[in-house]
């Protein structure tokens, strides 16, 4: 018969990768721009999600619903900045590109709904969250490169 070794998480090969990778979500959260980031983009999601209400064309039903829908989708992509900072990167591109479809979505959703008030309220909001995302994109690229450079290796 075979043997089973019961291996501990002190013998997995991996350990010191995983706690440099939580070192560095760590670092990420506590960083004043982290903080910043995070909250800042939350807000912004919340700000489209619900801007339809605020700025006033909750009439026109597939803006409203678009809204709502790439509002909270970009708030829940934002929110957790450092709790899974190595898949930040990817998740900040995405709210990029949510943040671009706001800005242009007064002009391609099905209906007449490019108003003023429609496109201004977008592209403000898109704009603030496109640089939120790429803050948090260019935060994310910083913080690899400093935990390759304590882990000895070479910047890529």
């Amino acid at each position: 018969m075979t043997e089973r070794m019961h291996t501990t998480m002190e013998t997995h090969p991996d350990v010191l990768e995983m706690r440099e990778r939580f070192v560095l979500a760590e670092r990420a959260a506590a960083t004043q721009q982290g903080q910043a980031v995070e909250a800042m983009a939350l807000i912004t999601g919340l700000y489209m999600a619900a801007s339809p209400w605020i700025a006033g064309f909750n009439g026109f039903t597939t803006l409203a619903v678009n809204n709502l829908i790439a509002g909270v989708a970009y708030a829940l992509l934002m929110s957790g900045f450092g709790h899974a900072y190595e898949r930040t990167h990817a998740r900040a591109w995405a709210a990029a590109l949510i943040s671009v479809w706001m800005i242009i979505a007064p002009w391609v959703v099905s209906g007449n709904v490019s108003t003023t008030r429609t496109i201004i309220s977008n592209v403000i909001a898109g704009a603030v969250g496109l640089c939120l995302a790429l803050a948090a994109a260019a935060a994310n690229r910083a913080g690899t490169r400093r935990g390759n450079r304590a882990a000895g290796m070479m910047d890529r």
